[in-house]
C-alpha cells in the first residue's frame, strides 16, 4: 500500500550556506524531568543483563569528525566517540548521526559478567571457555576523506579474532591506526545478525556510505539487540545483505529489565498521548462494550440472521483464524445503524498491548484505538477536493500507536504512527507535547490514521498532488490515553497477571465483506477531468488498495502482524 505524505508541512530546519558550517547538535531532553518510577526488578536501572555480558548506554559523546556537506546541503553527519564508560566496560563501536537534528542516540558498552550460577541466566548450550569479549587483531582502514577544512576522517573496521564479530566502526583524524585497546569484539555464540536501516551519509564524490543499523529479527520473541553503532561502506549494500558488524543477543530468559505492572501503570499515566480528532470528525471512537451493547451482530457463513453479542464478547468464537466462518456487522435497523457509526467519544479508551522490543532494552507500549466505522474516503485530484460516497468505507476500524520506552532509564524515545498498512517512528525531539512529557497523536478524518503533526497527508502522488486525503487537525474532540486505557495484554509478565479480554481472542474479521462498483465511480471522475491529466490520474487509481473498492472489515489487534512482529516502516 502507498505511504502517506504531508504536502503542506515544511521542514523546520532552515537552509544553510554549503561553506557555513553547522553548529554543532545539542543534546536533547524531554519537556519535563523524568520521574522516579516505582521500585522493582531491572526495569530502568541503567544496566541490562545479556546473559554473559551485561550492557551500559552511553549517551556522551565527543566529536571526533565531522563533514558539512551532503550533496550540496549542509546536513551531512558528526562521528562521534563515547566518553564516561564505567569502569570495567568497553567501547564497542562509534556513534554517528546527521547535523541537523538534536544531538539524541546510544550506543552500549558492555562488560562480562560475573555469575556463579550460569543456569540462572542461559538459555542455551554453550561449554565454551572463551572469554565473552576480546580485543581485536587489528583494523582495515575502510575510507578516508580528502583534507578539507574540516581535517581528515579515517574509518577503521575492526577485524575480530576467529569466533568473535565486531560490533562496529572507530573514526580517527589521523591515519594512525586505533589502539587494540579501542574496542572489543564480542564472542559470535553472543551475537546475532544486523543490517543497515537509514541512510546517514551518501559522499558526493565518493562511493562512500553511511547507515545506523538494526537487528534483521525484530519482535516480541526475538533477541536482537541493538549496539547504536553505525555501518560504513564503499560498495552497495542491501537491505538484507549480512554485514561485517553484528547486533548482541539477549540470553536472559527472564528479560529481567522490562517494567512490572505497576511501572507499567506509571510509564502510562506519564507518557500517555493525547488523540486528536479532526474536528469534521464523524466517525468517532467508542469502547468495544458499547458497540456490542449497542446492537452490533455477529454472523455466521450461511446464516441469514446475526446474533447479539454479550458486552463482554463472551459468545464470539475464540481462536482459530479468520477463516471468513463468522463477522461483525452494524445493528440491522436504519437508527441502530447510524447511531453506532457515530461512535461514542465518552465511552472510547485505548487498548494497551505492552511487549519487549530490541531484545528486551526498550519497552512497547501498544495503544489500539477502536472506532465503530471508517468513513468514506476524501480525493484530491489537483485543487479539486471529491468527497466519495462509498469508497474507503467500512464497519469497525483498529487503529494504534506505540509508545517505545527505553529500558535503561524508562525515557520515552519514539512514538510509531500508525497509517493504514504503515507507519512511521519518529524520534522523541521531532514529537508535539501537550503536557509534561505526554506526545499528541492526530487521528485522521474518516480513515482514523495517527500523525504527529496536523495537516493535509496524501496517500498517493504528492507530486501530482493526486490522491486519498488524510485531514489531521485539533479539536473538541480527543482521548487522553493517559487516563482512559485499558491494558490487555503483556505476555511477558505472566499468565495470570493481565486478563485478557474475551473479544481479544475472536481471531476473525469485525466488519462485513460488500463488493461494490465504486470503480465506475471513479471513471466517471477521471472522464470530469482535462485529457492531459486523464492518464496520471488513472495509473495512481490503479496504485489503491483494493478495498477501497468494497468495503472488507478489518481483523483484531491480535491478528495483526504487530501484534508480536515489529511495527511496519
Amino acid at each position: 500500500m502507498l505511504g502517506c505524505e504531508c504536502f503542506c508541512w515544511h521542514d523546520k530546519h532552515s537552509d544553510y550556506d554549503e561553506f557555513t558550517p553547522l553548529p554543532q547538535p545539542q543534546p536533547f531532553s524531554l519537556p519535563s524531568p523524568i520521574p522516579d518510577w516505582p521500585p522493582g526488578q531491572g526495569f530502568a536501572t541503567g544496566k541490562i543483563n545479556l546473559g554473559e555480558l551485561e550492557v551500559v548506554k552511553i549517551t556522551k559523546f565527543e566529536s571526533v569528525w565531522s563533514c558539512d556537506s551532503l550533496h550540496g546541503k549542509a546536513k551531512g553527519p558528526t562521528f562521534y566517540k563515547p566518553v564516561g564508560i564505567p569502569d570495567g566496560f568497553f567501547c564497542l563501536g562509534y556513534y554517528c548521526q546527521p547535523n541537523d537534528q538534536p544531538l539524541r542516540g546510544y550506543v552500549l558498552v558492555a562488560r562480562e559478567r560475573e555469575c556463579s550460577t550460569p543456569e540462572v541466566y542461559r538459555d542455551y548450550d554453550s561449554d565454551s571457555d572463551f572469554p565473552a569479549l576480546k580485543k581485536p587483531v587489528n583494523y582495515s582502514l575502510i575510507w578516508s576523506s580528502d583534507l578539507d577544512r574540516n581535517g581528515c576522517g579515517f574509518f577503521w573496521l575492526p577485524n575480530a579474532p576467529m569466533g568473535y564479530k565486531a560490533m562496529g566502526i572507530l573514526v580517527t583524524d589521523t591515519l594512525e591506526e586505533p589502539d587494540d585497546d579501542e574496542v572489543r569484539c564480542v564472542r559470535e555464540d553472543l551475537t546475532e545478525i544486523c543490517e543497515i536501516k537509514d541512510t546517514i551519509h551518501v559522499a558526493s564524490a565518493d562511493p562512500f556510505q553511511v547507515w545506523n543499523t538494526r537487528p534483521c529479527k525484530r519482535g516480541m520473541c526475538c533477541k536482537g539487540v541493538s549496539v547504536g553503532t553505525f555501518f560504513c561502506s564503499t560498495y552497495f549494500v542491501s537491505e538484507n545483505e549480512e554485514l561485517e558488524i553484528a547486533c548482541l543477543k539477549n540470553l536472559d530468559p527472564t528479560l529481567h529489565a522490562m517494567p512490572d505492572l505497576n511501572q507499567i501503570h506509571a510509564l502510562i499515566n506519564h507518557y500517555g498521548a493525547t488523540v486528536f480528532f479532526h474536528p469534521d470528525e464523524d466517525c468517532l471512537p467508542s469502547s468495544v462494550q458499547w458497540f456490542f451493547k449497542n446492537g452490533a451482530l455477529l454472523y455466521e457463513d450461511g446464516e441469514l440472521k446475526g446474533k447479539s453479542i454479550d458486552y463482554r464478547g463472551s459468545n464470539l468464537p475464540s481462536g482459530g483464524t479468520n477463516d471468513g466462518a463468522f463477522w461483525i456487522d452494524l445493528p440491522g435497523d436504519n437508527n441502530g445503524r447510524d447511531n453506532v457509526k457515530k461512535g461514542n467519544l465518552e465511552t472510547a479508551e485505548l487498548y494497551v498491548h505492552v511487549k519487549p522490543a530490541v531484545g528486551g532494552t526498550f519497552t512497547d507500549i501498544v495503544m489500539w484505538i477502536f472506532c465503530p466505522f471508517n468513513g468514506p474516503a476524501n480525493l484530491k485530484i489537483g485543487l479539486m477536493n471529491i468527497q466519495m460516497n462509498k469508497l474507503g468505507q467500512h464497519v469497525s476500524d483498529w487503529e494504534h500507536f506505540t509508545l517505545r520506552i527505553s529500558n535503561f532509564t524508562g525515557e520515552l524515545w519514539q512514538v510509531y504512527f500508525s497509517q493504514h498498512s504503515g507507519g512511521e517512528w519518529v524520534d522523541a525531539f521531532d514529537l508535539e507535547y501537550i503536557e509534561g512529557n505526554k506526545p499528541i497523536v492526530y487521528s485522521s478524518r474518516h480513515g482514523h490514521a495517527s500523525f504527529p503533526h496536523p495537516g493535509t497527508y496524501l496517500q498517493g502522488s504528492v507530486k501530482l498532488g493526486i490522491g486519498i486525503r488524510n485531514d489531521a487537525a485539533r479539536s473538541k474532540y480527543f482521548v487522553d490515553s493517559s487516563t482512559r486505557y485499558k491494558i490487555i495484554a503483556a505476555e511477558y509478565l505472566g499468565d495470570e497477571v493481565v486478563t485478557e479480554p474475551c473479544w481479544l481472542n475472536y481471531m476473525r474479521e469485525w466488519g462485513p465483506t460488500i463488493v461494490y462498483d465504486s470503480r465506475s465511480e471513479l471513471d466517471r471522475i477521471i472522464n470530469m477531468l482535462p485529457f492531459f491529466v486523464r492518464f496520471s490520474v488513472e495509473n495512481i487509481f490503479d496504485l489503491f488498495p483494493t478495498e477501497l473498492y468494497g468495503e472488507e472489515g478489518p481483523t483484531g489487534p491480535k491478528e495483526k502482524d504487530n501484534w508480536e512482529g515489529d511495527e511496519r516502516c
